[in-house]
């Protein structure tokens, strides 16, 4: 019986989910073809249809992260500060989910750094996320509950802040449970917002 549209895009979920269930477990180096039939099921070759090479896996995995993170529910608690620090909360690994996701990227980044398509990729979704952030906290300030100050440079150092919040968060879950990361990312929008 010849397969459907609907079957093939079924299938293509079921390796999605196991491409996924991978990075979490075993961190970006661990992706491989054949664990990710393991963890399906399912032989090399089945994958081999979708994935003919190592390097058609790693894109697919990248751009399944990348949606997955863009399509997570966000805090969205008000304008100006608010928002910038919904942002942020949004980035560190406070869930399950969210360190899964950040587990994942992090262990993309040896990847990333040794393929120069890659880096540039990672270069300029790292500049999409300080834009979205220099309009936060150009909110902010034009709501006076930030001074003034160069707001390029201002979310350079609040997305910096987070990630190497996160970084810490990963390494050592046990000194970085998820209140004191929130309590840190308050303490460092609350110097922000009172810096001369």
């Amino acid at each position: 019986m010849p397969r459907t549209k609907g079957d093939h895009e079924a299938r293509r979920r079921d390796v999605s989910e196991a491409v996924w269930q991978v990075m979490a477990t075993h961190g970006f180096a661990g992706l491989t073809l054949r664990a990710v039939a393991a963890e399906l099921g399912a032989t090399t070759g089945l994958l081999t249809h979708y994935f003919p090479t190592k390097r058609a896996l790693v894109e697919y995995a990248l751009d399944l992260l990348e949606q997955r993170t863009l399509s997570r529910p966000r805090r969205t608690s008000g304008k100006g500060l608010a928002a910038l620090r919904d942002a942020l909360l949004d980035i560190l690994p406070l869930t399950p989910e969210a360190i899964d996701s950040n587990r994942i990227w992090v262990s993309s980044w040896d990847t990333a750094l040794s393929d120069p398509a890659l880096s540039a990729d990672y270069a300029r979704k790292y500049a999409q996320g300080r834009d979205r952030m220099r309009e936060r906290v150009i909110a902010a300030q034009e709501l006076g509950e930030l001074p003034a100050g160069d707001p390029t440079d201002i979310a350079a150092g609040a997305e910096s802040f987070a990630l190497g919040l996160v970084v810490q968060a990963l390494f050592d879950p046990a000194a970085f449970p998820p209140q004191r990361q929130t309590d840190l990312l308050d303490d460092y929008l609350t110097a922000l917002a009172t810096r001369p």
